[in-house]
């Protein structure tokens, strides 16, 4: 595995401001040939740092609704956040859901009317959440920026940070990085254990 660098920073930032930007281009401004570009993309894809390329679609232009910011208080005896996060991004006025550390989910929605309470009973079913909160919004702004940002992939075993002597491996379909073939080894035993017992 080799280190991340400057060069993948800024082959990110080139493509984050457009991901239908050609090789060719970004290869002028990085100094690098195409294939070497693609070579890279490539390489980032596999470590997961880039997980899909996709469109930034202003909904708004789309579709109507109020904007809103939702924190809903899920209920303990409800259906579980994995499941719930799942109907609410099906739900096409949905566009994004995030968890909080308290485990409550914050969702931005473009909700149909102003009957908000109705419209997350109709989604989630009766008794998936305990309470929810709502800000009106005025607008919504999406700038992705890497300034700043430090390469330091960590390990999903220990959390030490991944260098040129890590591994990753794929479990399940999800790509997970590590620091050494013994952190790898010691959550592969410890997943395999946690899939036994929910069998």
């Amino acid at each position: 595995m080799r280190n991340l660098d400057e060069t993948d920073l800024e082959i990110l930032q080139l493509l984050m401001s457009n991901a239908r930007r050609p090789y060719s281009d970004i290869c002028d401004v990085v100094g690098l040939s195409a294939p070497a570009v693609s070579d890279r993309v490539e390489r980032l894809q596999e470590m997961g740092v880039i997980n899909r390329f996709t469109l930034d679609v202003d909904r708004s232009q789309l579709q109507g609704g109020i904007p809103v910011l939702i924190t809903l208080d899920i209920a303990s005896a409800g259906p579980g956040i994995a499941s719930i996060k799942e109907q609410l991004l099906d739900d096409g006025a949905v566009e994004h859901v995030f968890t909080t550390a308290e485990a409550d989910l914050v969702i931005y929605a473009r909700v149909p009317d102003n009957d908000i309470a109705s419209w997350l009973t109709d989604t989630l079913g009766e008794g998936a959440f305990d309470d929810f909160g709502v800000t009106l919004l005025a607008g919504a702004d999406w700038a992705p920026d890497l300034g700043g940002t430090e390469f330091a992939l960590t390990c999903a075993q220990c959390g030490n940070t991944v260098d040129s002597e890590g591994t990753a491996t794929h479990i399940d379909g999800e790509l997970y990085q590590f620091c050494c073939p013994s952190c790898a080894t010691r959550f592969e035993e410890k997943y395999d254990q946690l899939q036994q017992g929910a069998d």
